[in-house]
């Protein structure tokens, strides 16, 4: 490791085969906290690179334990967090009321790095047990449209870096991985990200696989459709931004999709969402994320149908059916 930081100290970048090298070494624990350390801080000074993202996703996806699921026409919903806006479970929601909404969910998550409660965080509060189980995984997608990929579980390699990932507790380029390396490989996804930057990697890598994607980013940097502002939407077909107003929804503050300093708080929005209790602006943030989610599926339905599709489920009590069936399953 000590060659290798010294050439990326002279401001050279990795080429993919030694990128995948270098995260399968860390998996198998060739290196310790503080080696782990100083190579993650790197791209906290500099880009990453295509080679090198594509080079740590390719280790990743080798080393997984891989779920197949491909009897189902899935997608995925999610972000790479690292934004710091502390907003409320965004994508977890949007999941819910995906499936409410009809559509299958294989939704890949984690515990929390960098903010106060992830979507492992809060579906483990109200009671739901992870599995890698596939037969339970397919199981609870035939039956409530959803199923939860807790990350641990299905790629074990990276807790080697997980200790020094938490004691960080900012954004580093494992938050690009992780929507990446959804052991289903669903065939949809629909990812959030914090920065331009990191939307047109994404965008790159995509249009390099057969998936049906929409990568979103909101121009004041958060990694979801915020309504704080414009949001930028990039697919396989089309690259535009969109305001709030073309969607027929209002701008709503930043204070109005805070999602609370505890997982308790966290899961307190959550689910007053869900029930029907939630503010305009609560709303309104999930109806868009759940349209873009349906437009992603399928664009030739246009988004006015999505944004109807996404708030019935809503609205109508479904999503909440949905999550109350998956949290009480066995």
């Amino acid at each position: 490791m000590k060659e290798t930081l010294q050439y990326l100290f002279d401001h050279r970048t990795l080429g993919k085969g030694d990128a995948k090298q270098i995260l399968r070494n860390m998996a198998e624990g060739k290196y310790n906290d503080s080696e782990i350390a100083a190579f993650i801080s790197v791209y906290l000074m500099r880009s990453i690179t295509v080679e090198e993202l594509t080079g740590f996703r390719d280790a990743l996806l080798e080393l997984c334990s891989p779920v197949d699921l491909s009897e189902f026409n899935t997608i995925d919903v999610g972000g790479t967090g690292g934004d710091e806006k502390n907003t409320f479970n965004i994508s977890t929601l949007t999941s819910f009321v995906v499936a409410g909404a009809g559509e299958k969910v294989a939704k890949h998550g984690n515990y929390s790095v960098s903010s106060a409660c992830g979507s492992s965080n809060v579906l483990e509060y109200f009671g739901y047990s992870f599995s890698n189980d596939s037969d339970r995984l397919k199981r609870e997608l035939d039956q409530y449209n959803i199923c939860f990929l807790h990350a641990p579980l299905f790629n074990p390699a990276m807790k080697n870096v997980a200790p020094v990932r938490k004691s960080l507790r900012i954004k580093t380029f494992f938050n690009m991985l992780g929507p990446m390396v959804n052991p289903s490989f669903p065939k949809n996804q629909m990812v959030g990200v914090f920065s331009l930057d990191v939307a047109r990697l994404y965008h790159y890598l995509y249009q390099e696989s057969d998936k049906q994607f929409c990568i979103i980013h909101s121009l004041d940097g958060y990694d979801e459709i915020s309504l704080t502002g414009n949001f930028r939407a990039l697919t396989r077909q089309t690259e535009r931004t969109f305001s709030p107003e073309e969607l027929d929804l209002s701008r709503v503050d930043p204070s109005e999709i805070y999602g609370g300093s505890t997982v308790e708080e966290a899961a307190a929005v959550f689910l007053s969402i869900l029930e029907g209790k939630g503010s305009r602006a609560q709303n309104d943030v999930v109806v868009a994320n759940t349209a873009l989610a349906l437009y992603c599926m399928d664009e030739s339905k246009g988004l006015g149908i999505c944004l109807d599709r996404a708030r019935e489920s809503l609205e109508s009590g479904s999503a909440l059916r949905t999550f109350k069936k998956l949290v009480e399953s066995k």
